[in-house]
């Protein structure tokens, strides 16, 4: 059998094609390539506003020191962002930005290039073309305010375009924090309306935390509660916090102050995390102040103090400030919280009030966060996100406030209950809830301090005839009901609005009867009484009778002392007692009224 051999062409060929296309690739990578034209934005009557990020490039400078001329001969250095959400984080050298405008038409009305945001230390703009400046401004907080920013809380630069021209807007920007970057191509007049909007809801919300801080303070003058000064801390702190945020205090508070733009922030947010720390002490251990918990809340408030106030004096700084802010600005929420879901499942609406302020908060600082790190996009509510959670924030913790107080108001409230029944029970007989010998004195030392010959007052001391039979035959529960029955009798039988029946002890009874005229009108009720007592008690099944016999005095005759009241009265109806009972008399004066 003969032997096949293969020819080794095919595997020759393969490797000489291999090589060949290796060696073009290494050409096509040596050849320099002829950059692609960057693709514009085109700027036409129909479109009123366009966002720049759908044709931005960028190109970092270390040095911090390349001009706009120099940018021009590095057009081919700029690339695509990795995202083009507006947002790229923060960068220790500056970053160049290059917007292509492409202008078919006449515009009808100027064009505006603007940064939606004005926390940017450095922003400079050039309008170009064909490799010349043609204008420029120079903006930021750390520049003098010039004609260009004019009265603006955000940088931008109107634009002086001509049709059928390209231009290159370059923006450089540098700045410590975040470089969020909304940039937008509008028409003037709709630039215009959309600033008009973001002013007005700037001054909804801000005027919303300034009514509430000014309710705040004034509620802490007037009561003297501290939960509203912390609660004012909080409100204060969390509406300065977006005042710079957002370029109101830099247009209207703070015009032109290096020092509060680089500071304001930091400062108040670390006044917000004292509030803070101090609101959830106040809230959730305003009864227990010397808790582990009050104590630590308490510490965490001081040193947060401290740390603002070293940063205040330039002692610590931003990178330092902004760390100590990270690490401690959710430890409030993280020591309340356990006490907050133990006080949501026993049904307190404050600690259910406070995980919704927390979840609300949280949320809201988190998209805070990922804007920063440019991870979401820049959008209207990503951007007012922060401050639209810091007020919800806000008017929840106002909730708090208002149910701590109520929660107090009702504690008082309750302990004043207390206190009434306690000294009710103290100067009130247990069986017939009559005053008993203390509560007639009290009530008897007020009643002569008003004491006059034209207006007397007259006490009466009586004990019943006949109680004792009737207690020892029928049990002393039926005589406990006939002593309930008696004072009820002779609450019937005085004037409800003035006179007081007293019951000391025993089966003795005392009654007052202020703002007497005439004295007649003493021995008038005291006839009234002993008139009233003709009658049987029915007690149960068992029908019972009871005699009085009254001894009284009149003030100012008699005396104006109690005890000696007391005793001339005592000492009148003993005496009546020895006299065949059942009698009214005064004094030493004999008086007796036979029935």
């Amino acid at each position: 059998m003969s032997m096949q051999h293969r020819s080794p062409y095919p595997t020759a060929h393969c490797a000489l094609a291999a090589v060949v296309a290796l060696l073009l690739c290494l050409l096509i990578l040596l050849v320099p390539q002829k950059a692609h034209a960057a693709t514009p934005l085109v700027l036409t009557s129909e479109a009123h506003s366009l966002d720049a990020w759908k044709v931005i490039t960028l190109q970092p400078d270390a040095s911090r020191a390349l001009s706009a001329t120099d940018m021009l001969g590095r057009l081919d250095g700029f690339e695509a962002p990795p995202r083009r959400g507006g947002s790229i984080g923060t960068h220790q050298e500056a970053m160049w930005l290059r917007i292509p405008l492409a202008v078919p038409e006449a515009p009808t009305n100027q064009w505006v290039v603007n940064i939606d945001y004005g926390a940017l230390q450095e922003v400079d703009i050039y309008l170009t073309s064909q490799g010349q400046v043609l204008q420029q401004a120079l903006l930021g907080y750390l520049r003098v305010p010039g004609k260009a920013s004019g009265a603006s809380r955000t940088p931008g630069l109107a634009l002086n375009l001509q049709a059928g021209q390209a231009y290159d807007v370059l923006i450089r920007v540098r700045t410590l924090g975040p470089m969020i970057l909304p940039i937008t191509v509008s028409e003037a007049p709709y630039r215009l309306k959309m600033a008009l909007r973001e002013q007005m809801l700037q001054g909804l919300l801000n005027g919303l935390a300034f009514w509430l801080l000014l309710y705040s303070v004034l509620q802490w003058v007037g009561q003297r509660d501290r939960l509203f000064a912390c609660y004012a801390l909080v409100v204060l702190g969390s509406a300065g916090f977006s005042l710079q945020f957002f370029g109101i205090g830099v247009q209207f508070l703070w015009p032109g102050s290096v020092w509060m733009e680089m500071h304001g922030a930091i400062i108040f947010g670390l006044v917000a995390l004292v509030g803070s720390f101090l609101f959830l002490r106040q809230a959730m251990a305003g009864d227990a102040p010397h808790s582990r918990y009050a104590r630590t809340m308490q510490g965490g408030a001081a040193l947060t103090a401290l740390v603002c106030l070293a940063f205040v004096l330039d002692l610590l700084s931003v990178k330092a400030a902004t760390i100590f802010m990270s690490l401690f600005g959710l430890l409030p929420t993280l020591l309340s919280l356990p006490a907050a879901l133990r006080q949501t499942r026993q049904g307190n609406p404050i600690g259910a009030t406070l995980l919704v302020a927390w979840t609300v908060y949280g949320a809201a600082a988190a998209t805070m966060a990922a804007l920063v790190h440019g991870l979401v996009p820049v959008n209207f509510w990503t951007l007012h996100a922060f401050q639209f959670g810091a007020t919800v924030d806000m008017l929840l913790f106002l909730r708090v406030l208002g149910l701590r107080s109520e929660a107090l108001r009702k504690a008082t409230l309750n302990a004043l209950r207390e206190r009434d029944v306690m000294r009710s029970l103290a100067h009130t007989d247990p069986l017939t809830g009559l005053p008993n010998r203390r509560g007639m004195q009290i009530a008897l030392n007020s009643a002569l301090q008003q004491c006059a010959p034209n207006r007397m007052v007259a006490v009466f001391l009586l004990d019943l005839d006949g109680f004792k039979p009737v207690n020892d035959t029928h049990g002393h529960d039926v005589g406990d009901d006939l002593l309930v029955a008696v004072g009820q009798r002779l609450q019937n039988n005085v004037r409800r609005q003035t006179d007081v029946v007293a019951r000391p002890g025993g089966d003795e009874f005392i009654i007052l009867a202020p703002e007497l005229t005439r004295p007649e009108q003493a021995r008038e009720i005291g006839e009234g009484l002993l008139q009233a007592f003709s009658e049987p008690f029915t007690l149960r099944d068992l029908r019972v009778s009871v005699g009085l016999t009254i001894g009284y005095v009149l003030a100012p005759f008699d005396g104006k002392d109690v005890r000696e009241l007391i005793s001339k009265a005592d000492a009148a109806m003993y005496k009546g007692k020895q006299t065949g009972k059942h009698c009214l008399l005064r004094g030493d004066v004999p008086m007796a009224l036979a029935s």
